[in-house]
């Protein structure tokens, strides 16, 4: 195959000699441009754009090193080889030449073989060049592709995965992502009935194959969080959605915690992630061990979403941390791991979040991170209004349902202890247009009565029980034991909402099939100013539902309550 033929600049301002150079270069098929100096050479190159430049070292005006140098700059990252044509013999005088920019020489007199052989090899090189370039600019296009898709799925994602409540001022966390959408994700939000729900989960991967499983796995968690679905409920469905999308290796270790500031407790779970700890009050720490496989391995039957009761109480931090913390390294390649944690987190000096990652941050100063790394940490409070000011995590639905309905809702034997109704009732009030701003106080009023319904009504569990951290887990414990032999129990949700002119009337009615209890004892154990006396059968339960409600009433020896919920348009 005929190769086209190179335009070639003759810089030299002996005319003889460019006549010779210019009759052997149409000789052996090029196109040919004359200069007779610098300057002509350089303004030539710049209009012509010659494949190669031959260029005598030695001219008037400008001589052939400054015209190398403005037409190297010229050239930008085009490839055009220049040749010195040179009678110079010295090297230091060759060397300036090579340092102007100079790629070879052909000296005097001209031999025409030798600089055939000098125009093919620099044409090799010159495709070689242009092949590297082209696929140099593949490559960043292609990159440039990845990071913009990445760059989309990140504002997809967090679209999907907002911040929730994140932004709470007895919430502390960092992030030090390894690429623009990185594997390590961390939600947070507030239960309706203000509560706090906290998933920090590590994907397999960084990027896209990241995002496939994270986007989703923030679908469920906000979605189902936002409706009054328990940790051990979301956790099943994060797993079984992740068990049906990812393909085998890919998986997402996580960390999952239920707190309840009203009760101080914390319900945790770890499948994967380093240990968590509950910090505070000088005694020993609790670790949240990691016990379960990660999210995406189990299939749904044997995926065991079960949480860990743990007593906390305010001014108690709780940590969780992805095992980039624990893989931080320093410079002469030793590991931050558990004793870096375990050394950090003895210190007494200042809150155990910032000693901790002090210390992770301090230990790899001058080392590349190799690892994505999340340090979360939760303020416990008792402040019943640590969610004020927060924006709403759940965004509203498209749809509205009927103002005047009425509906009943039974559960029976073992689904009392296999299934929980709140999220699907509290589901069916709020399609109630107006509802939606009261979700909280709804919530609290269903979860009461249903509890007390379960716990004290059916299951026989004395409140007391909870006073100390040894109660504590033996009241959980016995609940699960006694929900095993329910029996043919029941509980019955009877509800009916009406409008009214300034909005609405939302009456609940539960009844469950236990003894009962003597009434009047526990409502003369409710006194004005919000304290209960003992005994009090759920007493704290009781006044609050007397304080969110119109009105409080008991039927059939307390087997049954019935609350009327008054709300206003806002």
């Amino acid at each position: 195959m005929s190769l086209p033929p190179l335009r070639i600049l003759i810089a030299e301002d002996s005319t003889s000699d460019r006549s010779i150079l210019r009759r052997m270069l149409i000789r052996l098929g090029h196109e040919v441009i004359e200069a007779a100096d610098g300057v002509a050479a350089v303004a030539a190159f710049q209009e012509t754009t010659p494949d190669i430049v031959l260029l005598d070292a030695l001219m008037p005006r400008m001589d052939g090193m400054e015209a190398a140098r403005r037409m190297r700059a010229l050239a930008g990252e085009r490839l055009v080889p220049l040749i010195f044509l040179t009678s110079l013999t010295d090297a230091a005088d060759l060397a300036r030449c090579l340092d102007a920019g100079g790629d070879d020489f052909l000296t005097k007199p001209y031999n025409r073989v030798i600089i055939d052989a000098k125009l093919n090899a620099f044409r090799r090189m010159q495709r070689m060049h242009d092949t590297l370039s082209e696929q140099r600019d593949l490559i960043h296009a292609r990159n440039q592709q990845l990071v913009d898709e990445q760059a989309v799925a990140k504002q997809v994602f967090d679209n999907v995965a907002h911040s929730g409540c994140l932004d709470a001022p007895n919430i502390h966390y960092h992030a030090s992502p390894q690429s623009i959408f990185n594997g390590d994700v961390l939600f947070a939000t507030p239960r309706p009935d203000g509560g706090l729900v906290v998933f920090l989960g590590d994907f397999t991967g960084h990027g896209l194959p990241a995002a496939i499983g994270a986007m989703p796995v923030a679908e469920i968690f906000y979605g189902m969080a936002g409706k009054g679905f328990g940790g051990a409920e979301i956790l099943r469905e994060m797993n079984q959605k992740l068990c049906r999308i990812l393909p085998t290796g890919r998986f997402c270790c996580g960390a999952m915690i239920e707190v309840d500031f009203k009760a101080g407790q914390v319900r945790a779970w770890n499948g994967g992630l380093p240990d968590g700890w509950v910090l505070g009050g000088g005694r020993t720490p609790q670790p949240i061990r990691s016990r379960f496989l990660p999210l995406g391995i189990l299939p749904a039957d044997r995926f065991d979403g079960e949480m860990e009761a743990l007593r906390v109480r305010p001014g108690d931090q709780v940590l969780l941390m992805t095992d980039g913390v624990l893989d931080c390294v320093d410079d002469a390649g030793n590991v931050f791991g558990e004793a870096g944690v375990r050394e950090a987190l003895a210190d007494k000096e200042g809150p155990p979040f910032e000693r901790l990652l002090a210390a992770a941050s301090g230990f790899s100063a001058d080392a590349a991170s190799s690892d994505d790394l999340t340090l979360f940490a939760l303020d416990v409070t008792d402040d019943a209004g640590w969610t004020r000011g927060l924006a709403d995590t759940v965004g509203p639905s498209a749809l509205t349902g009927p103002l005047d309905w009425r509906c009943e809702y039974e559960l029976q034997g073992q689904s009392l202890a296999d299934f929980n109704p709140l999220p699907l009732l509290l589901h069916l009030c709020l399609e109630v247009p107006g509802l939606r701003p009261s979700s909280g106080e709804i919530y609290t009023l269903l979860s009461e009565m249903y509890n007390n319904a379960l716990e004290h009504g059916i299951l026989g569990l004395p409140s007391h029980w909870k006073r100390n951290p040894d109660g504590f887990g033996h009241y959980y414990a016995e609940r699960q034991r006694r929900l095993q032999s329910v029996g043919n129990h029941r509980v019955r949700f009877a509800l009916q909402h009406e409008g009214t002119a300034q909005g609405g009337r939302l009456r609940i009615a539960c009844e469950d099939s236990g003894e009962g209890f003597d009434v009047a004892a526990v409502l003369g154990s409710l006194s004005d100013d919000g304290r209960v006396s003992e005994p009090a059968y759920a007493g704290r339960g009781l006044l609050l539902l007397k304080r969110l409600t119109t009105d409080l009433s008991f039927h059939q020896n307390g087997n049954r309550v019935e609350i009327v919920y008054d709300w206003k348009h806002t």
